[in-house]
C-alpha cells in the first residue's frame, strides 16, 4: 500500500509546554484511521500540528513531500482538509453559502455545483436545508455541514477533530455510516479523533491509542478492539 501521510517524531508545543513527545505514525492511501485517547492525551494537537497550527518539530510529509514551514492555508491547497471539534460552520451563512464556501480554493469552478448536489446525495438533510441558516441547524445537522463543507475541496486526506461530541447516539451512527461511504466511494482517506472508542474502532482499518502525548498502541482496529487494556480503558468491559 503506498503511504499518503508519514509522521515521524512530532514534538509540539504550546509556549514552554510539550503536548507532543514524539509521536511516529503513517496513513496508507485509501485508510480510514483512527486515533484514540483520552482528555488532554495530544489528539487535538496531533492534528494541528500536521496542519502547521502549533509549533512542532519532527517530519511530516504528505505524498512524499515535507509540510515543514508550509502555512496552513497551503497545507489545505494540498489536499488535506480538517473538521474541528465544535463544527466551526458560519452560522449566519446558509448551508450552501458554507458548501461554497469550502470550495474557496479551488479552480475547477465548474464543477463545483456538481460537487454540491454530491453533497446533498450523502447529507440528504442539508439540501432540505440549504436556504437556512447554518445557526439554525441542529448540532448534528451542523456537524454533517462541517464535513460537507470540508470534502467541497475535494481533500486527498480528510482530519476529523470528535465529531461525535454533543451529538445523540443515533446521529452519531447516521454520521460515522456516511463516513465510511465517503472513505469507500470517494477514496478519501480519513484521520478521525475520537472518544467513541467502539464506534471509532467499528469504522477504522487502523487504529492508534496515544496516552500523555505518546503512542503507547498501534495495530488493525480488531485488534485494538480485542486488547484488554483497550476494551477496560475505553469500551468499558
Amino acid at each position: 500500500m503506498t503511504t499518503m501521510l508519514n509522521v515521524k517524531d512530532l514534538r509540539a508545543y504550546y509556549g514552554q509546554v510539550q503536548a507532543l513527545h514524539g509521536l511516529s505514525f503513517a496513513l496508507n492511501e485509501g485508510s480510514l484511521t483512527t486515533l484514540l485517547g483520552a482528555n488532554g492525551a495530544g489528539k487535538t494537537t496531533t492534528l494541528r500540528a500536521i496542519c502547521n497550527m502549533v509549533r512542532s518539530t519532527g517530519a511530516i510529509e504528505f505524498e512524499g513531500k515535507p509540510l515543514s514551514g508550509k502555512s496552513t492555508e497551503n497545507v489545505v491547497r494540498l489536499g488535506i482538509a480538517h473538521v474541528p471539534q465544535g463544527r466551526g460552520t458560519f452560522t449566519t451563512m446558509t448551508v450552501e453559502e458554507n458548501l461554497q464556501l469550502g470550495a474557496i480554493t479551488r479552480t475547477d469552478k465548474k464543477n463545483i455545483v456538481a460537487d454540491i448536489e454530491r453533497m446533498y446525495e450523502h447529507f440528504p438533510v442539508l439540501k432540505e436545508r440549504h436556504t437556512q441558516q447554518a445557526g439554525t441547524l441542529s448540532g448534528g445537522e451542523q456537524q454533517m455541514l462541517a464535513v460537507a463543507r470540508a470534502l467541497m475541496l475535494r481533500p486527498r486526506l480528510m482530519l476529523l477533530d470528535e465529531p461525535s461530541f454533543g451529538l445523540a447516539p443515533l446521529i452519531v451512527r447516521e454520521l460515522f455510516k456516511i463516513l465510511g461511504k465517503i472513505n469507500r466511494e470517494d477514496k478519501v482517506t480519513i484521520l478521525v479523533v475520537e472518544q467513541n472508542a467502539q464506534l471509532a474502532l467499528e469504522l477504522a482499518d487502523q487504529a492508534y491509542v496515544i496516552e500523555t502525548g505518546r503512542i503507547v498502541m498501534s495495530g488493525s482496529a480488531k485488534d485494538i478492539a480485542n486488547n484488554e487494556d483497550v476494551r477496560k480503558s475505553y469500551l468499558g468491559y
